[in-house]
């Protein structure tokens, strides 16, 4: 049976919000897709419906286990993770110059979506297992980053899929320093990084694609790849500032239906929703995914012990640079490197990963008080 007070603490309003912004990704699907060409383009919307149902009933399945049995698993998830990026390259779908899904006969799913939850379920165990308090010193940090980061970044930059890396990164980041990292090392680690910037660079620009050179080419200089890259920046560009301050209205926007804007439903669904609702639009859409972003570091501050502090901040920082490095494409202040809109972008594993990141903090939230210990 389930135990009422944890019902009485169950935080429906960020159900509420993640549901809501969910809906209107389906809505903005349905617009960017019109009029129907074909019968594969018309069922998007209807897809990110049923994935929709199946992320709800995900999030209800985690917020009903206890975080702390997700904790206990959670360096055997991490290594599942990883069988499955190794076995994305053996036998992956590949699609778009890319190699990133596992044929499942009636559907592909995409394992780098899932392992960013399972990166974070571990590494959120590990550094609950440190002492606290402690600023993290060379050995942890070394071993950490080698595990956590430098095994499955390479598995993954093999797909490759650049924006996962990068959100994997920055999570990394964030969860160590909010851990604590000693002064001197922080110090060091900066000064290394800057001296060794050009020849790491020139590596790391060997080791890319054509097209993810073009990206960050464009994103230097978007008029030099104004057939490519650059012409996507610069459509993504016209259709948010063409909604002015308050939109066009719904349905109402010209840049996806007339196929001016490519990847309309998924990298760059916020350019469709901008265009048709403005900056009010726009704006209201912010604080949406504010209050999310707000609500999951309250929870992370107020959980019971430190490895639901961790889990909470990892889930938190997940959604917060999802969304703005998706916004930050689309304006042309970052990169474009295919990171998908929080729950409004078209994509079934990435709207399943992110129910499961709310129904953790859900989890953790719910059980924060003593008298569930």
């Amino acid at each position: 049976m389930i135990d009422r007070r944890l019902l009485k603490n169950f935080d429906w309003s960020m159900l509420f919000f993640a549901i809501l912004l969910s809906l209107i990704g389906v809505m903005s699907i349905y617009s960017a897709t019109r009029p129907v060409l074909d019968a594969a383009q018309q069922s998007y919307y209807m897809k990110q419906l049923y994935w929709m149902g199946l992320g709800l009933i995900c999030f209800f399945l985690i917020a009903s286990i206890d975080y702390r049995w997700i904790i206990k698993f959670a360096y055997v998830v991490f290594i599942i993770g990883i069988v499955l990026l190794i076995i994305v390259l053996v036998a992956g779908n590949k699609g778009l110059g890319a190699q990133r899904w596992i044929p499942l006969g009636f559907m592909s799913f995409q394992p780098s979506e899932f392992f960013k939850l399972f990166f974070i379920m571990a590494l959120a165990r590990y550094l609950s297992e440190l002492e606290q308090n402690v600023p993290l010193g060379l050995k942890e940090l070394s071993k950490m980053t080698l595990i956590f980061f430098a095994i499955p970044a390479f598995l993954i930059l093999k797909q490759p899929h650049l924006g996962t890396v990068m959100i994997l990164l920055v999570v990394f980041i964030s969860m160590v320093l909010t851990a604590g990292v000693r002064k001197k090392i922080v110090v060091i680690t900066v000064i290394i990084g800057l001296l060794s910037m050009p020849f790491v660079g020139t590596i790391l620009w060997g080791e890319l694609k054509g097209y993810q050179k073009q990206r960050i080419i464009s994103f230097v200089n978007p008029y030099a790849d104004q057939q490519g890259v650059g012409y996507n920046i610069k459509q993504s560009k016209v259709s948010i500032g063409s909604g002015g301050f308050s939109g066009k209205g719904y349905m109402q926007g010209t840049q996806a239906p007339l196929r001016f804007l490519p990847e309309k439903h998924t990298d760059f669904i916020f350019s469709v929703f901008a265009e048709e609702w403005g900056f009010l639009g726009s704006f209201s859409l912010f604080l949406l995914y504010l209050f999310i972003i707000m609500k999951g570091l309250e929870t992370a501050r107020e959980a019971r012990d430190p490895a639901g502090s961790y889990l909470a901040l990892g889930a938190t920082f997940m959604i917060a640079f999802y969304f703005l490095i998706n916004v930050g494409m689309t304006l042309a202040l970052l990169p474009v490197v295919g990171v998908p809109m929080p729950f409004m972008s078209y994509g079934g594993t990435a709207l399943l990963s992110n129910f499961i990141a709310i129904g953790i903090l859900v989890n953790i939230r719910m059980r924060r008080f003593p008298l569930f210990y």
